[in-house]
């Protein structure tokens, strides 16, 4: 059986439903059931829910981590092997490894990078041998030369069987591999668990995948939950086709739709719905069970702290006596930033309570900075210069971690720049003061009734009453390293699972000048704010129902209005016409050429300064200007500042007639 569950229709209550149901009939028996789940909050949740249900007793549930683990130390014993020792973290084996061998000496990689390759890989049973061909493929732009990584995981791989070590993701190879080859092993768990059932089933990765076909066998008592709309991990191997294709895979399986949506508001859904087609079904559209509420709220301010600032306000000023502050969250796309927020919410005196990355005073390259800003020598000024620079260092925007790493230094030299306007005798003690003072996590014991800050990775799974949407720029939503379209899509499907943690009241925005650093740029609104301002004025016309062949072509209409304030310029996907795919031939020559210069000069591959359907974008588009560029696809505000100059150099010389 394949449920396919929309946001907001009660997947994890179907799911444990399903299971007390069969085991209340008979059709299941408990010490015989295994309920897999993605994280161990999750497991613990179903497992409360099934003993509420009175049926947790003897059904097993846990992480396919988990559940691997305590699998093969049991092979292991069977076998009378000495298991060997869980390594937890690879970083510092990586750090050490990489130091080593002098590799890409010049570029500061972060070792987290490093482990984050290497985990890409293998949830993909990508081996060292496979990794070049498969980074190449995929378009990886991986933290070190293809080649170069691909002999540090040789390396990685090596060491840890010398030392008798495996890590994480050896857990789900490693079982995956005696399943295959001990028969008698696998035979006794396919005894032992009869009845699967697998939450989330979008976040399947290939490793996984592998694995719960080894458990299940030849048997057929499968039960998976998921919604493709929700598939928002590619980036860590999650692959959604198993669950878009499990009716085609598996034949004769059942396939429930649940679109009844009892979260949101139709406002809310109805925005939802412009944004990606919603609900589980073909062509489908969640209905809401809640009654009508306001319209969404569309805000644009001049600078990002007045954003931060103003919600602030606005958060403290409509808060009651009776009220809780934990109705409240504020989303954004990147924790870097959430910083804004907490500095303006901690002023004002709200609690706050920052969920997924951690409070910024926390992170780990923040404590870092400030150690080296804390060195006797070091002027805070200069030393604010430093951590810029080295914001900046090594190869560009090699993914999510890298820039969100970037973005974070950036906001701390912000904040230094602050202090120095504010001090007139500045010292790194007295900066690490101000900062401790302005923001500063409460324990969690503490911060029971807080607002929650949270990137839109961390707020799945979670809702609240009123939900604030900020920081709606062009280079965040979507995220500048977007540039295929396999990732803008799942960048709207990110955009998509914000919005609808809303319950009752959904507040979106964008600044027209953020700071990075000491530098102020300007922006440009997210493309996909646009399908939210359509579906608003559709819905104050109160014409048609969201979801009707009516409402359909009046959100079209609305678009088309809005865009013909564009010159006409539509997103790429929408159109069903690429963008770049008008792109001047001799133009685009030029800037292939610029780029294969300018990957030489940096030492990294050709894809990871831009992606050909970028420099199409370009060749398309012919901006003359940064402000032109940054509303092209690809192009976010770190590699606008990188490259824009010559980027509009070649264009300049292209259109002058002197370039190549």
């Amino acid at each position: 059986m394949c449920i396919l569950a929309g946001a907001g229709s009660g997947k994890t209550r179907v799911l444990t439903r399903r299971i007390a149901y069969r085991i209340a009939t008979g059709t299941a028996d408990p010490r015989h059931v295994l309920a897999l789940t993605f994280t161990r909050k999750a497991a613990s949740e179903l497992g409360r829910r099934m003993e509420a249900l009175g049926v947790r007793t003897h059904v097993t549930a846990g992480t396919f981590h988990g559940l691997a683990y305590a699998q093969l130390r049991q092979w292991w014993a069977d076998h009378q092997r000495r298991p060997p020792s869980l390594l937890e973290r690879k970083v510092g084996l990586l750090a050490r490894l990489h130091a080593a061998s002098g590799a890409g000496a010049g570029a500061k990689v972060q070792p987290v990078d490093l482990a984050g390759e290497i985990e890409w890989a293998k949830a993909r049973m990508v081996g060292p041998e496979r990794y070049e061909v498969e980074a190449a493929r995929h378009g990886r732009t991986s933290p070190l030369a293809p080649g170069a990584m691909a002999a540090l995981y040789r390396r990685y791989e090596t060491e840890k069987q010398r030392r008798g070590l495996v890590d994480f993701d050896d857990l789900l190879l490693h079982l995956a591999q005696v399943m295959a080859t001990d028969t008698a092993f696998a035979a006794s768990q396919r005894w032992r668990f009869r009845h699967l059932f697998v939450d989330e089933f979008q976040d399947v990765n290939p490793v996984q995948a592998t694995l719960l076909a080894a458990w299940r066998g030849a048997g057929d008592d499968l039960c998976v939950v998921g919604d493709c709309n929700q598939a928002i991990y590619s980036w860590n191997g999650a692959d959604p086709a198993q669950l878009r294709n499990f009716e085609r895979r598996e034949p004769g399986a059942t396939v429930v739709v649940l679109d009844d949506n009892f979260r949101s508001t139709p406002q809310i859904l109805a925005v939802a719905g412009a944004l990606i087609p919603p609900g589980p079904g073909p062509g489908g559209h969640l209905r809401p069970r809640r009654p009508d509420g306001p319209l969404p709220f569309i805000r644009t301010f001049e600078r990002d702290v007045d954003e931060a600032r103003s919600i602030a306000r606005l958060v403290r000023d409509r808060h009651a006596p009776g009220t809780r502050w934990a109705d409240v969250a504020v989303l954004t796309r990147t924790n870097a930033q959430l910083v804004a927020f907490e500095e303006a919410f901690r002023a004002a005196g709200i609690p706050v309570r920052v969920r997924g990355g951690g409070a910024f005073l926390e992170r780990p390259e923040v404590k870092a900075a400030l150690a080296e800003l804390g060195r006797p020598e070091a002027a805070l000024a200069s030393g604010l210069a430093d951590v810029a620079a080295a914001a900046r260092q090594g190869p560009p925007e090699l993914g999510t971690a890298a820039e969100e790493r970037r973005a974070v230094l950036d906001e701390l030299v912000r904040l230094g720049h602050d202090y120095l306007a504010l001090e007139a005798e500045p010292t790194v003690a007295g900066f690490t003061a101000w900062l401790a003072a302005g923001l500063r996590s409460e324990a969690p014991q503490a911060a029971t009734d807080a607002v929650e800050l949270a990137t839109f990775h961390a707020a799945k799974g979670l809702e609240w009453p009123v939900v604030f949407v900020a920081g709606l720029e062009r280079g965040f939503v979507p995220i500048s390293h977007a540039a295929t379209d396999e990732a803008r899509d799942e960048e709207r499907r990110l955009l998509y699972v914000a919005v609808t943690r809303a319950e009752r009241e959904l507040h979106c925005s964008w600044a027209r000048q953020r700071a990075f650093g000491p530098r102020t740029l300007r922006r440009q609104p997210s493309p996909w704010l646009e399908e939210i301002q359509a579906a608003r004025a559709a819905l104050a016309t109160g014409s048609a129902r969201p979801g009707s062949a009516t409402w359909r072509s009046r959100l079209a209409e609305e678009r088309s209005r809005l865009r013909g304030g564009q010159g006409g310029r539509v997103e790429t996907k929408r159109s069903g016409v690429r963008v770049g795919s008008e792109a001047d031939p001799v133009l685009l020559g030029a800037l292939k050429s610029w780029r294969a210069e300018a990957a030489r000069s940096g030492g990294v591959p050709a894809y990871v300064v831009f992606h050909d359907t970028t420099l199409a974008a370009v060749a398309e588009a012919r901006p003359r200007t940064t402000t032109a560029l940054l509303e092209l696809p690809g192009l976010g505000p770190v590699k606008a500042e990188r490259y824009g100059e010559a980027l509009l150099a070649v264009i300049a010389a292209h259109d002058s007639g002197s370039g190549p």
